[in-house]
């Protein structure tokens, strides 16, 4: 799965040069979580990392060059988009 993070962050890096590399492999990590947890939950069958690699790519693709501007609403999530940057890719 390392392979498919690391392709993913390198994309999102891509398209937004505003995120650290910190910041974009946990963006790229949650967008990963949170669609297979989201498909295990409405009882889906699991169809691979490709799959999942294949969706959070459209994601990035559709929302990467904004994500440093999302705000979020959960408090889970809020905190690990808040701690330091660390340096730019």
């Amino acid at each position: 799965m390392d392979d498919h993070i690391n392709r993913l962050t390198n994309i999102l890096l891509s398209k937004n040069e505003k995120l650290s590399t910190a910041k974009a492999k946990m963006w790229v990590e949650y967008l990963w979580e949170d669609f297979e947890a989201t498909r295990a939950k409405s009882g889906r069958e699991y169809k691979g990392k490709e799959m999942t690699e294949k969706i959070v790519l459209q994601w990035i693709s559709q929302y990467g060059p904004h994500l440093h501007n999302y705000n979020p609403t959960n408090q889970k999530f809020s905190g690990m988009l808040n701690e330091p940057d660390g340096t730019k890719h």
